[in-house]
């Protein structure tokens, strides 16, 4: 079946004997042991498992072709999960640009605790090849990066990594598996912030890693899933579910506004650069163009000319676009990264980061047009 048949007819109502035409939901965080002690499906207690949980974890393996889903409470928990499954003395390759975030938990959390991390232009394969160890058990990629938009080539990673026996992981929330399928291309696992795309209305958060085989890696994420308990409510498992369903849409049709958007900034005089992986003129665009399927993303980031002020007074001038943190809902979203990731960060000052929604990109351009004349 095609991805947005999927999409759909992927979740299963659990009760034998009743049909609802929407999925139920679970919100016990017990269940009746039978007479000789056992469970029936083997729900017992809403921390180790829970029939929405069950129902997401299935359609999200499904959609990124994988075998196992394990889900968490937010994207971050999912990376913090992946991380504790390494070992002490292990080293990680993260992304020059990846999310700061990312690099923050590995720097303030982990690397006290003996796991330590490189930061390289993955794009660059003599960079890659010079930062890794004997002890290097995981390369993280992010493709499209987060938020200057780089394009790593993922089956050449994942073939140098393969060799080398190295873990690959991707960061797939920005495409979603609406437009590109890691695993598909060598990836060993995929993460999303499921709070994103999956959800795409702004009011739920999560996160998963889908493993492409049953392996010692996602037996301890699974492990840490249900001992550390950073698991997603049976309602956030519910209304992911229902944004499933849409997100196909969604993602197409914010891609396709994004487009056009990306090519309009292009020719605005007030506008440095556009960084979208969809322009000719993206120094990665090639790359694009074999590894993402349906669309581009609807995410584009601009430097606008000047100072950090100028790009502040632009998102401040924004009329439809909200001043928000977080990307992916039907509301189209601004953001000045820097003053988000703080006087560390690599992010250009004068870098916006816009997230496209749903609405009429007509509207969108006209928006951003009466914002750039000041």
């Amino acid at each position: 079946m095609k991805t947005e048949t999927l999409a759909i007819k992927t979740s299963k109502e659990q009760n034998e004997g009743i049909h609802p035409v929407s999925s139920p939901l679970y919100l016990s965080t017990t269940f009746l042991r039978n007479e000789d002690g056992s469970f029936s499906d083997g729900f017992r207690y809403s921390r180790l498992d829970n029939p929405n949980r069950r129902d997401l974890e299935r359609t999200l393996a499904i959609l990124e072709k994988g075998k196992v889903a394990v889900t968490f409470s937010s994207g971050m928990a999912a990376v913090h999960a992946l991380f504790q499954s390494l070992s002490t003395g292990d080293h990680i390759i993260l992304p020059d640009d990846v999310f700061f975030n990312v690099k923050m938990l590995a720097k303030d959390i982990f690397q006290r605790w003996g796991l330590s991390f490189s930061l390289v232009d993955v794009t660059d394969e003599e960079a890659l090849i010079k930062v890794i160890t004997e002890k290097t058990k995981l390369i993280w990629l992010e493709t499209p990066s987060n938020p200057q938009m780089k394009i790593t080539n993922i089956k050449k990673i994942t073939a140098f990594a393969q060799a080398n026996k190295i873990m690959v992981a991707v960061d797939n929330t920005w495409p979603t598996p609406i437009l590109s399928n890691p695993l598909e291309m060598g990836a060993d696992v995929v993460m999303h912030s499921t709070t994103k795309y999956f959800g795409g209305h702004s009011d739920v958060m999560g996160g998963c890693l889908i493993f492409k085989t049953h392996n010692n890696i996602s037996n301890k994420s699974r492990q840490i899933q249900l001992l550390s308990g950073a698991v997603p409510s049976p309602f956030d498992c519910w209304l992911l579910s229902r944004g499933i369903k849409t997100m196909p849409l969604r993602v197409k049709s914010q891609s396709a506004s994004a487009l056009r958007i990306a090519k309009y900034l292009c020719s605005h005089p007030k506008i440095e650069s556009v960084f979208y992986p969809g322009l000719p003129e993206h120094p990665h665009h090639h790359i694009a163009k074999t590894q993402m399927k349906n669309g581009y993303g609807s995410m584009i980031a601009v430097l606008i000319n000047g100072s950090g002020d100028n790009a502040i007074t632009v998102s401040n001038n924004l009329k439809l676009f909200t001043k928000a943190t977080s990307l992916g809902g039907v509301e189209s979203l601004v953001e000045h990264r820097k003053s988000v990731e703080g006087i560390n960060s690599l992010t250009p000052n004068n870098l916006l980061r816009i997230s496209i929604g749903l609405e009429h990109a007509d509207d969108l351009i006209d928006d951003l047009n009466q914002a750039l004349k000041d």
